[in-house]
């Protein structure tokens, strides 16, 4: 036993000396690892130290892992705009995991779009756009570069230019006459005092609309089972609901747990299934030379870019879908909401309704319909439409993100921030607009503000590299509805109503929480 304790002790001793020996042998190399190491160390304290010095914007208390999404409430734009007069225009959240910067003036707006766009140029694609719109292949989402500005030429120069515009006019006039007769004979029906959900309505003449435009026929044709209308009510639903990838990236695998991303697949398959049958159709059409007509809807004019190989890259068929997802959201809801909302700031103020009728009824006359030629001598309707906008943004969150490291206003701003500027709040500054929180049109009767973004203080549209193409397509739309409804028909609460629920809710855009129920009196037969 002694023996064997000697002959370890030995071999341990001889061990530890030849380990010696060979690190001594190699000190050149053990003394460069540990150089190594210490610069790794102090590399990584350096950094954690400066990013923790960074000046960055205040940011309101927030709890550990879930940081401020508490604080986010139901209603984002009016919560945000709220936080911003406790902690100012230019605010850092943090929702879950993900850094977000909150803008809510016209001056910080101004600077990021004329001295940093390029840098404000992306938009945050989240778990439903990457899935809703093709990994993010359409014109809203795609990161900026030369993709996006030959997608965006398109948009611009084929599907949304002027004259473009002014071809859909047979279009509106036909979806608007049949609006119209709709109501009429509601009228009719009930003896001349009918209740009528004028939301439905009005939701279902503009999609109408823009789904004849975009895809060459109506919104609810049937499809299947379904129709094209149920298939994008379910997708704009699905696309705020909440992901645990989009606030806690290491937890995206929960999106699978709750059932997120299998929705989501399975309303884009659907979605999917009905764009390549309708590219079919087209393109069947097309080799019959059905197609032959001089209107051409976006399909049309995507697949002549496509087969001419007219853009300067190759448009896909997955682009092309991911396209008219972009064309179709941006142009439906957001034109129902604005209609919807102006509807009831005209019913809530009995002198500016009045007003605005006169004039609709004075510049139409005794003519058996209202022509888009008419429409554009209605000033005082354009002033209702931008105060409808002005007061009740159908975006009222712009979505930016940042592509590098940039100073706002002396603060650090990191990259791959996400940035929401919250149109409300610019478009409610007290600061800037008297009066801000009434509905009164006027103040653009003698005022040079207009749509197109150039006035930071209103931008329904968003403005910079990543404002809405669609604003004439919008604009055209809703003052023709709107100039329609108001010359057929006077209206009123119904019963003893003495008021309308203002509640919103909030999805893709804020629409009212309770359809818009109206009495219409027919004044022309």
């Amino acid at each position: 036993m002694d023996l064997f304790r000697v002959h370890t002790k030995s071999s341990i001793l001889d061990t530890t000396i030849l380990g010696m020996e060979s690190l001594l042998n190699n000190n050149t190399t053990f003394y460069l690892s540990l150089f190594c190491l210490i610069i790794t160390i102090f590399v990584f304290n350096f950094t954690t130290t400066r990013r923790n010095r960074a000046n960055h914007p205040p940011s309101p208390p927030k709890l550990p892992f879930l940081g401020n999404l508490h604080q986010l409430g139901t209603l984002p734009h009016r919560t945000l705009r709220h936080l911003s007069h406790k902690y100012g225009p230019l605010m850092l959240l943090h929702f879950g995991h993900t850094p977000t910067l909150v803008v809510s003036s016209a001056e910080i707006a101004r600077e990021i779009v004329k001295t940093h766009d390029v840098v404000f140029s992306d938009r945050p694609q989240n778990i439903a756009a990457k899935i809703f719109f093709y990994g993010c292949k359409d014109v809203g989402f795609i990161s900026y570069g030369e993709e996006w500005r030959q997608k965006r030429k398109i948009c611009v120069r084929e599907l949304l230019s002027l004259n473009r515009v002014r071809s859909f006019q047979f279009i509106r006039e036909e979806e608007v006459s049949e609006l119209v007769t709709k109501i009429r004979a509601e009228t009719e029906y009930n003896n001349g005092s009918p209740v009528i959900n004028l939301s439905h309505m009005l939701i279902g003449a503009s999609n109408n609309i823009v789904s004849r435009c975009v895809l060459g026929h109506k919104y609810d044709a049937p499809h299947g089972h379904s129709s094209f209308g149920d298939l994008a009510r379910k997708m704009m639903i699905l696309f705020v609901s909440p992901s645990f990838g989009d606030f806690f990236p290491s937890l995206w695998w929960m999106d699978f747990v709750t059932g997120l991303i299998p929705k989501l697949k399975a309303s884009f398959g659907e979605l999917d299934a009905f764009f390549d049958e309708v590219i079919a159709q087209h393109k069947t059409m097309k080799h019959d030379h059905q197609s032959d007509r001089k209107e051409k809807d976006f399909v049309d004019i995507l697949l002549h870019l496509q087969e001419e190989a007219i853009s300067e890259f190759e448009l896909t068929q997955e682009d092309i879908k991911a396209i008219l997802v972009d064309m179709f959201v941006g142009g439906s809801d957001t034109s129902s909401t604005a209609l919807e909302w102006a509807m009831t700031e005209l019913v809530r103020n009995a002198s500016i309704m009045k007003k605005a009728q006169e004039e609709v009824r004075r510049v139409v006359g005794n003519k058996s319909k209202v022509e888009e030629t008419d429409v554009k001598q209605m000033k005082y309707l354009n002033c209702v439409v931008k105060e409808t906008l002005r007061l009740h943004p159908p975006g009222p969150l712009i979505p930016r993100k940042t592509r590098s490291s940039v100073k706002i206003r002396g603060y650090d701003i990191p990259p791959k921030t996400n940035v929401l500027i919250n149109v409300l709040a610019i478009q409610t500054d007290p600061g800037v607009w008297e009066r801000a929180e009434e509905f009164v049109p006027e103040r653009f009767e003698s005022s040079e503000i207009d749509f197109k973004g150039q006035d930071f203080e209103f931008i329904p549209f968003g403005n910079g590299r990543k404002g809405c193409p669609g604003m004439s397509f919008g604009v055209t739309l809703v003052e023709y509805v709107l100039a329609n409804v108001l010359y057929w028909f006077d209206w009123k609460l119904p019963g003893s109503a003495q008021d309308i629920d203002m509640t919103e809710t909030y999805g893709i855009t804020a629409n009212k929480k309770e359809p818009l129920q109206l009495q219409p009196v027919l004044v022309h037969s």
